[in-house]
């Protein structure tokens, strides 16, 4: 089992293995019921239900479940930089930021359609359902930036910060329109995000 990152909503970082697999429980239970019941109706309570553990033991890690979200969004980035940081390695150094960018959008999709939780959460922009906040894109773009800079071997400069911001807010957008229209994701609309994306990075990284 992987360790849970110290997000910062953390009320006290986990010290012990058995405390680190308690608050892996707990984010794994607030994720599935994000998906069953929805933010609104998410407490505290079922959430300690769910992970059989003390209502205690929420409230040691937590002190409301917008802080237990703001954790489980951490925990996804960690999880989609992982699996980025996977696809590269796999691709080898050949593929450029054609496959940096194909990694970066497909790995998305991915933990959007599979992840629990993350059609609500993602990393951290959509909770109240339907608010848009600039920081975690800015998050991510930085994430990127310390993840792919060496891969396309580039400075991980403001010029390039700013290229991905441009990008992940591009992407963010478009992705959410392709959910809105198909439960699945629109694969068209996916389609002309991606050839955007391709247009506007080879103007900044060829």
């Amino acid at each position: 089992m992987k360790p849970v990152p110290h997000a910062t909503s953390l009320r006290r970082a986990p010290v012990q293995r058995r405390s680190a697999e308690r608050l892996t429980r707990i984010l794994d239970a607030c994720a599935d019921l994000l998906d069953e019941v929805g933010y609104d109706a998410l407490s505290t309570r079922a959430v300690a239900q769910r992970a059989s553990v003390p209502i205690g033991s929420v409230y040691r890690f937590f002190g409301n479940k917008r802080q237990m979200a703001d954790a489980l969004a951490q925990r996804n980035l960690e999880r989609y930089s992982e699996r980025v940081t996977q696809r590269l390695r796999q691709a080898g150094e050949a593929g450029g930021w054609r496959t940096a960018m194909d990694a970066v959008l497909d790995e998305y999709l991915e933990m959007k359609r599979t992840a629990p939780g993350f059609s609500l959460v993602d990393f951290g922009n959509q909770i109240p359902v339907g608010a848009r906040h600039t920081e975690p894109n800015h998050r991510v773009a930085d994430r990127l930036t310390e993840l792919l800079s060496g891969y396309l071997d580039r400075e991980p400069d403001e010029d390039l910060r700013r290229v991905f911001l441009v990008a992940v807010e591009t992407a963010d957008t478009l992705v959410h329109l392709a959910f809105r229209v198909a439960p699945e994701g629109d694969e068209r609309i996916i389609e002309e995000a991606r050839e955007m994306l391709r247009a506007y990075l080879a103007r900044a990284l060829d």
